[in-house]
């Protein structure tokens, strides 16, 4: 009788709420993962989820599958990620433009982005940094900001994608300058380079050949720290510039709903992976400056992007087609 009592105990214990995601939990993981990514394969966005999906594969002891879903500014690679089951096999690699320009620029929000993810942790940020030609006679962000202050609507600026519209107009403030949408950072930057173009905010990936060659300028990156890939430009913060608040990040996303032992195992294997020299080594010549975060403190620096932008696209009254 004692054995059987025994016996029933555990099973009822077994059936208890939560006991069998505790135990789901405590062997995970136990197949492979999958990280979406809502660019096209070859890109860079791509480039470096790949990168880091191979460094978490050794950090797990799991393969980390990419899955490419393009197509509406990664929105289809959210709402993908947003409806899987929350066991942590599906994982999203999120930029600012699914997290944070989507649901805040469309008419009609395609999900709150608050409620539709679990934060895991950050990846970090794209090293974008301002630039002009170097026939441009300034040297300095204030004296671009005189320039541009003394000759209200002579100037112009590029932009390809929101966060780097919404950075100028955080920089300019009231300061009038006209700007021209491109579909690319190659085509802007063309023209940046023929004179057309008086100054915009571009990638590590572009900038620093022509940084080196003497035929552009960067005044300031809009990292927290200074690119290894150009060290001697200076961050907003050194410049006082504490207004200039938006920069293109990504990060790791979960569906609603994901468990805590799961979210921090994931956030400190990630913080693990992105300290791993060799997956640093690869994303710094990808110009992106990795780095990771607890899910509380992710969560924060999210929302905190997220209101800085909302109050730009209010303040300037930005509309995107």
């Amino acid at each position: 009788m004692r054995r059987r009592d025994l016996a029933l105990a555990a099973l009822a214990t077994t059936m208890l709420p939560g006991a069998a995601a505790w135990s789901a939990e405590g062997s995970y993981p136990d197949k492979p993962l999958r990280l979406i990514v809502g660019f096209a394969a070859g890109g860079g966005a791509d480039a470096l989820t790949r990168i880091i999906a191979e460094g978490l594969s050794k950090q797990l002891g799991q393969q980390v599958i990419v899955e490419n879903r393009p197509g509406a500014d990664g929105v289809l690679a959210a709402q993908a990620t947003s409806s899987a089951k929350p066991d942590g096999y599906t994982l999203l690699m999120g930029t600012n433009t699914a997290m944070v320009a989507a649901p805040t620029l469309r008419p009609t929000p395609p999900y709150d982005p608050f409620k539709a993810f679990t934060p895991i942790s950050s990846a970090g940020q794209f090293s974008m940094f301002l630039v002009v030609p170097a026939s441009l006679p300034v040297k300095s962000v204030n004296e671009l900001l005189a320039m541009v202050a003394a000759k209200p609507g002579a100037y112009n600026s590029a932009s390809s994608n929101s966060a780097s519209e919404l950075a100028m107009l955080q920089l300019l403030g009231e300061r009038k300058v006209v700007n021209a949408r491109y579909k690319g950072d190659m085509q802007a930057m063309t023209d940046l380079l023929g004179g057309q173009i008086h100054m915009m905010f571009t990638t590590g990936t572009l900038a620093p050949g022509f940084v080196k060659d003497g035929r552009i300028r960067a005044l300031v990156t809009l990292l927290p720290q200074r690119s290894a890939l150009l060290p001697d430009v200076p961050t907003g913060g050194e410049l006082g510039l504490g207004k200039l608040t938006i920069t293109p990040w990504a990060g790791f996303f979960g569906p609603p709903g994901l468990p805590q032992a799961i979210t921090d195992k994931l956030s400190q294997e990630l913080q693990n992976t992105l300290k791993r020299p060799d997956v640093h080594a690869q994303l710094v010549q990808q110009g992106f400056e990795g780095y990771g975060m607890s899910p509380a403190k992710f969560a924060e620096f999210f929302r905190a992007q997220y209101e800085a932008f909302g109050a730009t696209v209010r303040q300037h009254n930005v509309k995107f087609e």
